[in-house]
């Protein structure tokens, strides 16, 4: 994987952030957040490959690697770990097509299929067809495109679907949406009686149009997905009532961890009453779970549990700078 890395990163396109060095997902979101407020952004493709992982051809994968790499033992070496097939409980499984999730060198297999199928390709539509002005963020197989001009967006999306298909892949009808999103969608919509904005997500975060407090100009909110949020508090809940025997130090060392690596990735300006909400539900299920410890633990009081609240879970705090500061440097 280090090998084709550093070969690939040659090639690599500047849009193409997933698992890629140096390269985070806020830089994406910093590059979304940046096209939309201070581009000419007014509708937003929110685009969905159906299971990639589970489709990615191999033919395909192995022409696109062999237009880059000559070296028959990295040829070798790549077929064995696409034909490795599947091991579940005992019993041994071909593989065809798609590639492991969990492997090391899967996303950079990703990206060099998406390169060839995705990114050169976008690169040269938006300059022989598109009218107005056309931005693209890709992490991984996940991707948003911000267009200036609807037509721009549909013939795209229609090409698009065509584009994939011819690759092996599909796009996921359900959860591919082409949305009006911009500094003029509120306005827009409102003239033709149509409610709010849609809302977008990537990358853990919802994307709403807004307006700041100060000047009413546009921006971006971004916010944690309702549903990731809920799933974490969940998972959180059921460890702490599986480990509420444990000494109340080493529940709070642990809940510290895990709090303030929420924050360390959502803690973005604008979420701060997602992170608000996340301390709350994650203190209740701790409360909870030490009550059901014995009958004594039972009265346990919130005056009591503050003590333990304020020495383990940290407060909500934004730990990521404004898009412009960090994407703009």
């Amino acid at each position: 994987m280090q090998v084709l890395q550093n070969i690939y990163e040659e090639d690599f396109l500047g849009f193409s952030y997933g698992s890629r060095p140096e390269r985070k997902p806020h830089d994406a979101l910093d590059a979304i957040y940046i096209a939309i407020t201070q581009k000419k952004i007014n509708w937003v493709l929110d685009a969905d490959i159906r299971s990639f992982f589970d489709t990615v051809d191999h033919t395909w994968l192995m022409k696109f690697v062999e237009h880059r790499i000559s070296d028959p033992r990295i040829l070798r070496l790549l077929r064995k770990f696409l034909r490795a097939g599947v091991s579940e409980d005992g019993e041994w499984t071909k593989t065809v097509v798609g590639m492991p999730q969990g492997a090391v060198i899967s996303p950079l297999l990703a990206n060099i299929y998406l390169h060839y199928v995705l990114d050169l390709w976008v690169n040269w539509w938006r300059r022989h067809h598109a009218r107005g002005e056309v931005y693209f963020v890709r992490y991984v197989d996940d991707f948003v495109m911000g267009f200036q001009h609807p037509s721009d967006a549909r013939r795209f999306q229609a090409a698009l679907k065509e584009r994939l298909l011819k690759f092996c892949l599909e796009l996921h009808e359900g959860k591919t949406r082409l949305l009006e999103f911009g500094r003029f969608a509120n306005e827009d919509r409102a003239e033709r009686g149509e409610g709010k904005p849609e809302t977008f997500d990537f990358l853990g975060f919802t994307h709403i149009c807004a307006k700041r407090r100060k000047d009413g100009s546009f921006t971006v909110h971004r916010k944690t997905i309702a549903k990731r949020l809920r799933a974490k508090v969940s998972e959180v809940r059921e460890l702490l009532m599986r480990n509420r025997h444990r000494p109340l130090p080493e529940q709070g060392s642990w809940l510290k961890s895990v709090v303030r690596g929420h924050y360390n990735y959502f803690g973005v300006p604008g979420n701060r009453r997602a992170l608000d909400s996340f301390r709350t539900l994650v203190n209740k299920a701790w409360i909870k779970a030490l009550r059901k410890r014995s009958q004594k633990a039972r009265r346990l009081t919130w005056a009591r549990m503050q003590r333990w609240i304020i020495r383990w879970i940290p407060k909500a705090c934004i730990v990521h700078p404004y898009p412009n500061q960090r994407f703009c440097v």
